[in-house]
Protein backbone atom coordinates (compact mmCIF):
# COMPACT_ATOMS: atom_id res chain seq x y z
CA UNK A 1 0.00 0.00 0.00
CA UNK A 2 2.68 2.65 0.79
CA UNK A 3 4.22 2.15 -2.41
CA UNK A 4 0.95 2.67 -4.10
CA UNK A 5 0.34 5.93 -2.01
CA UNK A 6 3.67 7.05 -3.10
CA UNK A 7 3.07 6.46 -7.12
CA UNK A 8 -0.13 7.91 -6.63
CA UNK A 9 1.46 11.30 -5.55
CA UNK A 10 3.71 11.74 -7.68
CA UNK A 11 1.02 11.50 -10.05
CA UNK A 12 -0.85 13.31 -8.29
CA UNK A 13 1.78 16.01 -8.06
CA UNK A 14 2.18 16.10 -12.25
CA UNK A 15 -1.22 16.63 -12.59
CA UNK A 16 -1.79 19.33 -10.25
CA UNK A 17 0.96 21.11 -11.90
CA UNK A 18 -1.48 21.76 -14.60
CA UNK A 19 -3.61 23.91 -12.36
CA UNK A 20 -0.73 26.52 -12.28
CA UNK A 21 1.41 25.90 -15.11
CA UNK A 22 0.67 23.55 -18.10
CA UNK A 23 -3.26 24.45 -18.57
CA UNK A 24 -3.72 21.35 -20.32
CA UNK A 25 -6.91 20.27 -18.52
CA UNK A 26 -5.85 17.10 -17.07
CA UNK A 27 -5.99 18.69 -13.41
CA UNK A 28 -10.00 17.95 -13.75
CA UNK A 29 -11.35 15.77 -11.82
CA UNK A 30 -13.37 13.88 -14.61
CA UNK A 31 -9.65 13.50 -15.97
CA UNK A 32 -7.34 13.07 -12.52
CA UNK A 33 -9.61 10.49 -11.27
CA UNK A 34 -9.88 8.00 -14.69
CA UNK A 35 -5.85 8.06 -14.18
CA UNK A 36 -5.53 7.68 -10.87
CA UNK A 37 -8.02 4.65 -11.40
CA UNK A 38 -5.69 3.37 -13.84
CA UNK A 39 -2.52 3.43 -12.46
CA UNK A 40 -3.88 1.45 -9.29
CA UNK A 41 -5.81 -1.23 -12.03
CA UNK A 42 -9.53 0.45 -11.26
CA UNK A 43 -9.88 3.12 -13.75
CA UNK A 44 -14.02 2.91 -13.53
CA UNK A 45 -14.12 3.64 -10.27
CA UNK A 46 -11.58 6.63 -10.99
CA UNK A 47 -14.16 8.05 -13.66
CA UNK A 48 -16.82 7.38 -11.25
CA UNK A 49 -15.23 9.47 -8.27
CA UNK A 50 -13.95 12.14 -10.48
CA UNK A 51 -16.95 12.98 -12.35
CA UNK A 52 -18.99 13.28 -9.23
CA UNK A 53 -16.19 15.58 -7.75
CA UNK A 54 -16.36 17.36 -11.67
CA UNK A 55 -19.87 17.95 -10.58
CA UNK A 56 -19.96 18.79 -6.85
CA UNK A 57 -17.49 21.79 -7.77
CA UNK A 58 -18.30 23.15 -11.10
CA UNK A 59 -19.64 26.17 -9.75
CA UNK A 60 -16.38 27.02 -7.95
CA UNK A 61 -14.15 28.80 -10.60
CA UNK A 62 -11.33 30.53 -9.61
CA UNK A 63 -11.74 34.09 -10.90
CA UNK A 64 -9.54 37.53 -9.31
CA UNK A 65 -8.54 36.36 -5.47
CA UNK A 66 -10.91 33.39 -5.47
CA UNK A 67 -9.38 30.14 -4.66
CA UNK A 68 -11.69 27.40 -4.76
CA UNK A 69 -11.27 24.04 -3.08
CA UNK A 70 -8.55 21.49 -4.75
CA UNK A 71 -10.58 19.14 -6.70
CA UNK A 72 -7.88 17.41 -8.35
CA UNK A 73 -6.09 16.58 -5.30
CA UNK A 74 -9.56 15.36 -3.85
CA UNK A 75 -10.40 13.26 -7.03
CA UNK A 76 -6.41 11.74 -6.82
CA UNK A 77 -7.08 11.25 -2.98
CA UNK A 78 -10.67 9.62 -3.03
CA UNK A 79 -9.96 7.23 -5.79
CA UNK A 80 -6.81 6.15 -4.64
CA UNK A 81 -8.26 5.26 -0.60
CA UNK A 82 -10.97 3.94 -2.27
CA UNK A 83 -9.40 1.53 -4.58
CA UNK A 84 -6.54 0.94 -2.06
CA UNK A 85 -9.26 0.47 1.41
CA UNK A 86 -11.19 -1.97 -1.14
CA UNK A 87 -7.51 -4.51 -1.51
CA UNK A 88 -7.46 -4.36 2.04
CA UNK A 89 -11.48 -5.30 2.43
CA UNK A 90 -13.53 -7.96 1.22
CA UNK A 91 -13.64 -5.73 -2.22
CA UNK A 92 -14.45 -2.56 -3.48
CA UNK A 93 -18.13 -1.93 -2.88
CA UNK A 94 -20.63 0.76 -3.75
CA UNK A 95 -21.20 0.95 -0.08
CA UNK A 96 -17.08 1.96 0.32
CA UNK A 97 -17.13 4.26 -2.46
CA UNK A 98 -19.95 6.19 -1.19
CA UNK A 99 -17.67 6.46 2.22
CA UNK A 100 -14.54 7.43 0.97
CA UNK A 101 -16.50 10.28 -1.02
CA UNK A 102 -18.70 11.52 1.94
CA UNK A 103 -15.34 11.09 4.06
CA UNK A 104 -12.50 12.17 2.14
CA UNK A 105 -14.31 14.96 -0.11
CA UNK A 106 -13.49 17.90 2.68
CA UNK A 107 -10.44 17.44 1.77
CA UNK A 108 -10.79 19.88 -0.83
CA UNK A 109 -10.89 22.54 1.78
CA UNK A 110 -7.30 21.75 2.95
CA UNK A 111 -6.23 21.32 -0.10
CA UNK A 112 -7.46 24.71 -0.87
CA UNK A 113 -5.54 26.37 2.28
CA UNK A 114 -2.79 25.13 0.11
CA UNK A 115 -3.27 26.37 -2.87
CA UNK A 116 -3.07 29.78 -1.01
CA UNK A 117 -0.25 29.64 0.48
CA UNK A 118 1.40 28.17 -2.33
CA UNK A 119 0.19 31.51 -3.95
CA UNK A 120 1.10 33.80 -1.43
CA UNK A 121 4.85 32.22 -1.34
CA UNK A 122 4.86 32.45 -5.25
CA UNK A 123 4.26 36.21 -4.71
CA UNK A 124 7.50 36.74 -3.08
CA UNK A 125 9.29 35.23 -4.88
CA UNK A 126 7.89 37.24 -8.15
CA UNK A 127 9.10 39.98 -6.04
CA UNK A 128 12.24 39.02 -5.51
CA UNK A 129 12.52 38.02 -9.08
CA UNK A 130 11.66 41.51 -9.98
CA UNK A 131 14.48 42.69 -7.74
CA UNK A 132 16.94 39.94 -8.92
CA UNK A 133 15.94 41.53 -13.14
CA UNK A 134 17.02 44.96 -11.60
CA UNK A 135 20.53 43.59 -10.80
CA UNK A 136 20.62 41.87 -14.53
CA UNK A 137 20.93 38.56 -12.14
CA UNK A 138 19.17 36.21 -15.11
CA UNK A 139 20.32 32.87 -12.99
CA UNK A 140 18.79 34.19 -9.67
CA UNK A 141 15.58 34.67 -11.86
CA UNK A 142 15.66 30.81 -13.54
CA UNK A 143 15.97 29.81 -9.65
CA UNK A 144 12.88 31.68 -8.67
CA UNK A 145 10.50 30.41 -11.22
CA UNK A 146 12.54 26.92 -10.33
CA UNK A 147 11.40 27.25 -7.11
CA UNK A 148 8.01 27.89 -7.62
CA UNK A 149 7.81 25.16 -10.27
CA UNK A 150 8.71 22.56 -7.70
CA UNK A 151 6.66 24.09 -4.57
CA UNK A 152 3.33 23.48 -7.01
CA UNK A 153 4.59 19.58 -7.43
CA UNK A 154 5.97 18.53 -4.51
CA UNK A 155 3.70 20.10 -1.74
CA UNK A 156 0.64 18.54 -3.70
CA UNK A 157 2.25 15.14 -3.74
CA UNK A 158 2.90 15.65 0.07
CA UNK A 159 -0.37 16.08 0.78
CA UNK A 160 -1.65 13.49 -1.62
CA UNK A 161 0.77 10.51 -0.21
CA UNK A 162 -0.23 11.29 3.52
CA UNK A 163 -3.75 11.31 2.58
CA UNK A 164 -4.16 8.42 0.97
CA UNK A 165 -2.40 6.52 3.81
CA UNK A 166 -4.46 7.96 6.33
CA UNK A 167 -7.73 7.77 4.15
CA UNK A 168 -7.46 4.06 3.80
CA UNK A 169 -6.56 2.84 6.57
CA UNK A 170 -9.02 5.01 8.05
CA UNK A 171 -11.95 3.38 5.86
CA UNK A 172 -10.21 -0.14 6.64
CA UNK A 173 -10.61 0.39 10.42
CA UNK A 174 -14.19 1.63 10.47
CA UNK A 175 -15.85 0.58 7.41
CA UNK A 176 -15.98 -3.11 8.97
CA UNK A 177 -17.85 -1.87 11.89
CA UNK A 178 -20.33 0.34 10.59
CA UNK A 179 -23.77 -0.79 11.49
CA UNK A 180 -26.16 -2.89 8.89
CA UNK A 181 -28.38 0.81 8.47
CA UNK A 182 -25.46 2.60 7.97
CA UNK A 183 -24.38 0.46 4.87
CA UNK A 184 -28.06 0.23 3.69
CA UNK A 185 -27.99 4.54 3.83
CA UNK A 186 -24.33 4.41 1.56
CA UNK A 187 -25.99 2.24 -0.66
CA UNK A 188 -28.63 4.60 -1.42
CA UNK A 189 -26.21 7.53 -1.44
CA UNK A 190 -23.86 5.85 -4.45
CA UNK A 191 -26.88 6.50 -6.39
CA UNK A 192 -28.10 9.69 -5.00
CA UNK A 193 -25.04 11.68 -5.37
CA UNK A 194 -24.73 11.78 -9.25
CA UNK A 195 -28.36 13.06 -8.64
CA UNK A 196 -26.77 15.48 -6.23
CA UNK A 197 -24.00 16.69 -8.85
CA UNK A 198 -26.49 16.62 -11.54
CA UNK A 199 -28.39 19.24 -9.91
CA UNK A 200 -25.16 21.27 -9.29
CA UNK A 201 -24.13 21.35 -12.77
CA UNK A 202 -27.42 22.38 -13.76
CA UNK A 203 -27.58 25.63 -11.84
CA UNK A 204 -24.87 26.46 -14.02
CA UNK A 205 -26.93 26.99 -16.79
CA UNK A 206 -28.13 30.26 -18.14
CA UNK A 207 -29.37 29.54 -20.88
CA UNK A 208 -33.23 29.04 -22.06
CA UNK A 209 -33.86 25.69 -23.00
CA UNK A 210 -30.54 24.39 -21.87
CA UNK A 211 -31.89 22.65 -19.15
CA UNK A 212 -33.93 20.30 -21.58
CA UNK A 213 -31.12 20.04 -24.00
CA UNK A 214 -29.07 18.93 -21.10
CA UNK A 215 -31.46 16.76 -19.68
CA UNK A 216 -32.52 14.90 -23.58
CA UNK A 217 -28.48 14.61 -24.02
CA UNK A 218 -28.17 12.42 -20.40
CA UNK A 219 -30.78 10.55 -21.57
CA UNK A 220 -29.56 9.47 -25.11
CA UNK A 221 -25.91 8.78 -23.54
CA UNK A 222 -27.88 6.80 -20.63
CA UNK A 223 -29.69 4.79 -23.42
CA UNK A 224 -26.62 4.46 -25.61
CA UNK A 225 -24.74 2.86 -22.63
CA UNK A 226 -26.96 0.70 -21.89
CA UNK A 227 -27.14 -0.42 -25.59
CA UNK A 228 -23.13 -0.69 -25.69
CA UNK A 229 -23.09 -2.53 -22.29
CA UNK A 230 -25.54 -4.84 -23.51
CA UNK A 231 -24.10 -5.77 -26.79
CA UNK A 232 -20.82 -6.39 -24.69
CA UNK A 233 -22.24 -8.80 -21.85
Amino acid sequence: MIWKAMMVSLIGGVLCLDRVFLQAMVSRPVVAGPLTGWALGDPVTGLLCGALIELFWIDRIAIGKYVPPNDTVTAVIVTAAAVLAGEGLEGLSRELTAFALLVLLPLGYAGQRMDAWIMRSNDRLAKKAVTLAEQADIGGIERQHLLGLLRAIILPALFIGAAVLAGSWLLIAIFPFLPPFVHRGLGWSYFFLPLLGIAVALTTIKRKGAVGLFCAAFAALLILWEWIHGFFR
